[in-house]
């Protein structure tokens, strides 16, 4: 019967060769003297479960191809069986490294399609927290890029500057890393004078390690020699894409939500967006150094002028809820790029679908293109410089 069945549908192309389906699948194309090499899911310049298929010719890649879904927890599936509220620890857990942005995403749909009203205060401690948050995630990204590249001093200096505003972060959230402190109409809590404090002491301090991190790191020749004309994205493969973020801005384009899409109160700051038109690895990198000084202008700023008021609407809903029925999106500025959430309701207490775009997954696509004809140890300087967050891609 089974013999019958498999003369109906042709021989198995895959007969014969090694490896899984894809791996198998990979390999058909592939010329008869190159080499199939598995990048991951555990290699650990990949950060997380991502798995890249490479076809070498010697050192040089020939072929690739990301494959995903090895830490899919089907959060959008979450989010249309639970009620609106419920949805929130969620956030926190498909980008655990800018989770505030993601809190933010969240929240500002559901405010939008129920024209729920935010007090002038939440807006400004939303402000604080998520620049503090970005910072975070562009140090975590710069310690362990570096390490990639063989450099194992830095990480250490990054992760002592990521305890302080760990340290900061956590007395208004009540946690470390997967924060969950936006509700609808607000924040969960009021920031404190002892908050104020050591944001202020923080913003002394960063700018001379941002200063010893140029002389230590940016300017070594080493470190240039890896990056400089690596990985060019020039702008149209960036459009093409559909790049953005740091990866977008190191390419030319200064594109950017919080100033394009102003939400919240961003559009009362003045900062700058970084843009280096060079397109390499080093242009990626040099964005998200200007950010952090960007971020911390941001938080200055919001300081200075932080209102008086409530932290969050008192006639914002609470538990189980009925908003109206309808459609919204909402997009802000993660630490990756554009995140983007669309959300569609039919006037129940469960969302009736949610959409997440999450800027890792658009920078992904353009490595195969990219990493063609680089050579292997290029290829994690290229990875690297997208700055992937793998559970925001599968999500």
């Amino acid at each position: 019967m089974s013999g019958a069945f498999n003369q109906s549908i042709g021989a198995d192309p895959c007969q014969g060769l090694d490896g899984d389906f894809y791996a198998q699948t990979f390999a058909l194309d592939a010329r008869e003297d190159s080499l199939i090499v598995n990048m991951g899911p555990q290699h650990p310049s990949t950060h997380g479960v991502l798995r890249v298929l490479l076809e070498m010719d010697g050192e040089y890649i020939l072929r690739s191809e990301p494959v995903l879904g090895y830490i899919h927890r089907m959060h959008e599936a979450m989010a249309q069986n639970r009620a609106y509220a419920q949805f929130f620890p969620n956030m926190g857990r498909v980008d655990y490294l800018h989770a505030l942005a993601w809190n933010w995403v969240w929240a500002g749909a559901v405010e939008r399609l129920a024209e729920i009203e935010v007090p002038e205060r939440a807006q400004y401690i939303r402000v604080i927290s998520t620049e503090l948050n970005r910072i975070n995630s562009h140090l975590l990204w710069w310690g362990a890029y570096l390490l990639d590249l063989g450099a194992v001093t830095p990480i250490m200096y990054a992760f002592q500057d990521r305890e302080m505003i760990m340290d900061i972060l956590q007395e208004i959230t009540g946690s470390r890393l997967t924060y969950c402190s936006f509700r609808f109409g607000g924040v969960t809590a009021d920031i404190t004078p002892n908050f104020v404090k050591r944001t202020r002491e923080l913003l002394d301090i960063m700018p001379e390690r941002l200063k010893m991190y140029r002389e230590l790191v940016t300017g070594n020749v080493i470190l240039r020699g890896r990056l400089e004309d690596v990985g060019v994205i020039d702008e149209m493969m960036a459009r093409r894409y559909g790049a953005t973020g740091p990866v977008l801005r190191g390419s030319g384009i200064a594109y950017d939500v919080r100033r394009a899409e102003p939400y919240g109160v961003y559009d009362r700051f003045d900062f700058n967006i970084p843009v280096y038109p060079q397109g390499d690895s080093m242009a990626r990198y040099m964005v998200r150094m200007d950010e952090i000084e960007a971020s911390l202008s941001i938080v200055r700023q919001a300081l200075d002028g932080l209102p008086e008021g409530d932290f969050m609407n008192p006639d914002a809903p609470r538990g189980k809820w009925k908003p109206p029925a309808g459609e919204s999106y909402f997009a802000v500025e993660g630490a990756r790029g554009k995140i983007g959430l669309y959300l569609a309701s039919d006037g129940s207490e469960i969302p009736y679908r949610v959409k997440l775009r999450s800027p890792s997954f658009s920078n992904l696509s353009l490595f195969p293109e990219l990493a063609k004809g680089t050579l292997l140890s290029d290829a994690v300087a290229i990875l690297g410089s997208l700055d992937l967050v793998i559970p925001e891609i599968d999500r």
